[in-house]
């Protein structure tokens, strides 16, 4: 099954997914790595403004490249999402709805996930050109002087994604080799 999510998404939109389904993008994302998402937890916890509100939109754990010719960004491919992990909980507790990265997350994530009604997508490692063709608009939005890992606002048509974790505790990184796994 394929699904399209515009953002501003709602906990509805995310709660009907489950680990396995694939996903197409549409409209704004926002992205964020470690020195964003350490950024913004400092902010949180210490009761200041955010620089943008999050509320029911889509993080994507990448740092694009300058544009190519033509292009609104170069190479955008998925970061490790592993070091986001300890960030996760706070960030989700923004309202946002999907995180965006690569590989394994921990337990925690998984918990928060299901607390805030949330998902994870896995997007293809390695293939940075080719999901940065899917980028038409790209704008820094806050922390602008951390170049790459700055936040930036995304506009993506037909942005391909499998559903890695959902809100129910799905996640094929666990149950996808167990499928798979010879008696």
């Amino acid at each position: 099954m394929t699904v399209t999510l515009t953002p501003p998404l709602t906990a509805a939109d995310t709660s009907s997914l489950a680990a396995g389904d694939r996903v197409l993008l549409e409209g704004t994302i926002y992205t964020a790595r470690d020195a964003a998402h350490g950024r913004l937890v400092e902010l949180i916890e210490g009761g200041g403004e955010l620089p943008l509100d999050l509320e029911g939109q889509i993080l994507y754990y990448t740092g694009p490249t300058p544009a190519s010719p033509g292009r609104a960004t170069g190479s955008a491919g998925p970061t490790t999402s592993m070091r986001m992990d300890r960030y996760t909980p706070a960030i989700l507790s923004l309202g946002v709805r999907v995180l965006i990265g690569k590989g394994r997350r921990g337990g925690n994530v998984a918990e928060a996930l299901r607390q805030h009604g949330a998902v994870y997508l896995a997007a293809v490692g390695g293939a940075g050109a080719l999901l940065g063709g899917h980028i038409v608009e790209a704008e820094p939005v806050a922390y602008a002087e951390l170049g790459p890992e700055a936040i930036y606002r995304l506009r993506v048509r037909s942005f391909p994604a499998i559903v890695a974790m959902d809100a129910h505790g799905g996640d094929v990184y666990r149950d996808g080799p167990a499928r798979y796994r010879r008696p």
